[in-house]
């Protein structure tokens, strides 16, 4: 495992960190979601012993539940072995006093008397002004001083100007961004990455593989791509790298729930140097992001900010249905998914009430585009599919009733 120094903290941090966004959860009819505590909790101590120090968490991550698995999960010593990041939600603040009552549920559920890295979660310019009136700066400063939280940072979702403005208002330790080599100009982008670096400020990496989009069922024409390299690397590894090769990066997240995605990636954390990407690799991986750009119709990463709907659309699953049919070509398994699985949840139902959009830390025109899914998967053929899919579904119970009966005889 290779580490890189916080520079105002000092701190040696793995260069992979790993993400609790995306547990692993439980199967079965009972399960709701919930995660697979003996799973998770076997990969995130198998993570630590191999390395890893830097855990990130939230508050909002798999329904709430992510806080308190971790409060448990890092029983045993495990909790003095990493630096622990979790976050301020802004929407749930009213009243300055609500920043102390949030703070003090966290070190509860998380079993701890501190935060190592604290973050006023998911900022943009316009919630960074009502955070910023609601006096969390303050906030920030008397935590510090009182010991509940170490270092203070914010993970951002807003555009470039924003950025900037919040990087200049207080003496932040670090910051959070997306940045993957498909966002280098979205969001905070490259330039971003550059100013806080160029100010001493950490910058933590989130969503490296764009939400697994970038290793998904790898479009053919990007997999051609990949093929030509002269040293044979996964999409993860070459994502994962690109991301690395930026000195000025100091934790790359991942949201790890797989073993074998855990063992690879910290295999790839022990030699992922900045810098060590040749120009040659470095064009390949352009050829590979102008490739998806070009097949890519919707740019969701399936953070489901914007979730609940109103209306009851699933949106993150609906954009990854429309990308699914026109990127991997898979336009009839597409078809089917979405008539059966989003049964109910369908993008027709948006009233175009924008609540999506708002939320979206994309910035994409949320309702818009599900007119596009509507268009793309709707219409005269929907019922007929949905007949269909119910009558096969049918006959393969009557098919395994009788089955039962058989053994039962």
């Amino acid at each position: 495992m290779l580490y890189r120094k916080m520079s105002k903290t000092g701190d040696e941090l793995s260069i992979l960190g790993f993400g609790c966004m995306r547990l692993p959860q439980k199967n079965g009819k009972n399960a709701n979601g919930r995660i697979d505590e003996e799973r998770a909790t076997k990969q995130i101590r198998y993570a630590i012993d191999h390395g890893v120090n830097y855990l990130d968490t939230a508050m909002p991550y798999h329904m709430g539940g992510s806080e308190p698995f971790l409060g448990r999960a890092l029983a045993d010593g495990y909790r003095e072995r990493i630096e622990l990041a979790t976050k301020l939600p802004p929407w749930s603040v009213k009243i300055r006093q609500d920043m102390d009552n949030l703070l003090k549920v966290q070190l509860s559920k998380l079993k701890t008397d501190h935060i190592d890295y604290y973050l006023l979660h998911g900022l943009d310019g316009k919630s960074w002004e009502k955070i910023k009136d609601q006096g969390s700066l303050e906030f920030l400063d008397k935590a510090k001083a009182d010991g509940r939280i170490i270092n203070a940072g914010f993970s951002f979702h807003g555009d470039r100007d924003a950025f900037k403005e919040i990087i200049d208002a207080y003496n932040w330790e670090f910051c959070q961004i997306q940045y993957n080599f498909l966002d280098e100009q979205n969001q905070a982008g490259t330039e971003g990455l550059k100013y806080a670096a160029e100010k001493g400020i950490g910058v933590v990496i989130m969503e490296p593989l764009r939400g697994g989009n970038l290793v998904k069922k790898v479009p053919k024409a990007v997999q051609e791509i990949w093929d030509q390299a002269e040293i044979k690397r996964s999409p993860a590894e070459w994502a994962m790298r690109w991301v690395w090769n930026h000195q000025e990066v100091t934790v790359v997240l991942s949201g790890m729930n797989e073993e074998k995605h855990i063992e690879e990636n910290i295999k790839i954390a022990g030699d992922a140097y900045p810098d060590s990407l040749t120009q040659k690799e470095l064009d390949l991986i352009a050829k590979v992001r102008d490739t998806y750009r070009d097949l890519m119709k919707v740019g969701c990463t399936g953070c489901r900010y914007c979730m609940p709907c109103p209306s009851g659309v699933d949106i993150p699953a609906c954009f990854e249905l429309y990308n699914n049919a026109n990127m991997f070509g898979e336009k009839f398994q597409a078809k089917i998914g979405y008539a059966w699985n989003l049964s109910g949840s369908h993008a027709s139902q948006c009233k175009d009430c924008g609540k999506c959009e708002k939320a979206c830390p994309q910035h994409l025109p949320v309702p818009k585009l599900l007119k596009d899914v509507s268009k793309e998967f709707e219409g005269l053929s929907l019922k007929p599919t949905l007949w269909l899919i119910k009558g096969f579904m049918a006959m393969q119970r009557s098919s395994s009733l009788r089955k039962a009966r058989k053994l039962n005889n």
